[in-house]
């Protein structure tokens, strides 16, 4: 010890005030430790000491005497600490400048202790670094200060690790708890609702055997009614009770449509390519005529594994209500864009503004804003979507209209001899 420095008793009472002060309990790594520096430097009488954590060839200072810039992490290679963790135990340099095969010492200092922190395991941690301005000599009884200090800081940042991996190790299994809830419940929500379809569809499929065979005679017996020459007043009535027939024959196939699961014959196909030789027959609607339809294709080809046949369903359904929400002269925008892992068809329309209570409606089978309306054409659409693992969004804004999204599974790469021809399924 320095002749300057506490009598032995002084020294005694100090170490026993710093170790009864240390304290884990409150979880402050940074106070515990900046305590443990701040101590060994006070009994030792000596300018600086560091607490560290040595990982990966890196040295980290987690505490420190005095204060220090931003700098914290420093390479252990050719250092005094890398020094200390190849050997695993003490290092004494009494005067660095005579030994300069221990490593470099920080700008100022000339004499350095450095101790390791094993844990109770045998692992070598980190260190705690003394380092003093004047060559200096370090006693048995000093080093073994050091040492204790060194055992509580090991033995704290073990526990601190093995929490901190605990912890994380409790998150990442509460996150594959809730992952695997969320899948279940959703498996859970996909069966009921299979069931519920396939119940709604087998007596969909009774109801509508049983209206359509009347449907059908009384249809036939207008249709000949046709043929007569009856007076004015009877061949409007007559006019009339046909579309209402046919109206109704539509809705049965419709819902007949919709009540079915939708079995897919998927082959790859350039969803651009099938709305090309789709737009003539789009422009053909009548609720088309007169508007104007814009196509944006993408910059490279948009495959997609899908139905050709439903998605030209899908197409003809979005088109047909797009055009209904604008008047004659006005434009229908559509664009494809890849999106990996996704291709977006985007149908935007500049009509009015669909009310946010009403958009997550639209969806939901007989649900309909027109007077005359089904409500299964957008329900419809978005079973077929779905049933390719893709995804409908509508959205509608003030000065942007409405906008509805269909994303589909991108499909990286074809082989030509693979590829579908769209006008294969044209009608």
């Amino acid at each position: 010890m320095n002749s300057s420095g506490p009598s032995t008793w002084q020294q005694a009472q100090q170490t026993l005030d710093i170790l009864s002060a240390l304290s884990y309990r409150t979880g402050d790594l940074d106070t515990y430790l900046h305590t443990i520096a701040v101590g060994v430097s006070q009994l030792l009488g000596i300018h600086w000491t560091v607490v560290t954590l040595c990982e990966a060839g890196l040295e980290t200072v987690l505490a420190s005497s005095i204060q220090m810039g931003d700098t914290r992490t420093f390479a252990l290679h050719g250092r005094l600490v890398g020094t200390v963790i190849a050997l695993g135990h003490a290092l004494i340099v009494e005067d660095v400048h005579q030994h300069p095969e221990y490593g470099r010492a920080p700008t100022g200092y000339q004499s350095y202790l450095g101790i390791p922190l094993r844990t109770p395991q045998g692992q070598i941690i980190g260190t705690i670094c003394s380092f003093h301005q004047q060559a200096r000599h370090y006693s048995r009884e000093e080093i073994q200060l050091v040492e204790m200090f060194a055992e509580r800081a090991a033995t704290v940042l073990d526990n601190y690790r093995l929490w901190q991996k605990e912890r994380q190790f409790h998150m990442l299994l509460e996150a594959e708890i809730a992952q695997r809830t969320q899948e279940l419940h959703n498996a859970h929500a996909e069966l009921v609702e299979r069931e519920r379809l396939a119940a709604i569809g087998e007596f969909a499929a009774m109801i509508i055997h049983e209206i359509r065979s009347p449907l059908t005679t009384i249809s036939g017996v207008l249709q000949r009614f046709k043929t007569l020459e009856i007076p004015m007043i009877f061949q409007e009535y007559l006019t009339l009770a046909t579309h209402e027939a046919e109206r109704q024959e539509r809705l049965l196939r419709e819902i007949l449509l919709y009540a079915k699961p939708p079995l897919l014959q998927r082959t790859p196909l350039d969803l651009h390519g099938l709305i090309a030789m789709l737009l003539p027959q789009i422009r053909a609607m009548p609720s088309a005529q007169n508007r104007v339809i814009t196509v944006t294709p993408p910059t490279t080809p948009a495959w997609v594994l899908g139905d050709v046949d439903k998605l030209k369903q899908v197409c003809f359904n979005i088109f047909a209500n797009a055009c209904e929400a604008v008047g004659a002269g006005e434009e229908v925008l559509c664009q494809i864009t890849l999106a990996p892992p996704h291709v977006l068809l985007e149908v935007q329309n500049g009509g009015k503004v669909i009310d946010p209570e009403v958009l997550p409606q639209l969806t939901d089978p007989f649900y309909t804003t027109k007077p005359t309306g089904i409500g299964l054409g957008l329900a419809l659409v978005k079973r077929i979507i779905v049933a390719h693992g893709g995804e409908l969004r509508i959205r509608s804004a003030v000065g942007k209209g409405t906008t509805v999204t269909v994303a589909l599974p991108f499909v990286q790469s074809m082989l030509p001899e693979h590829i579908a021809d769209p006008t294969d399924s044209l009608d």
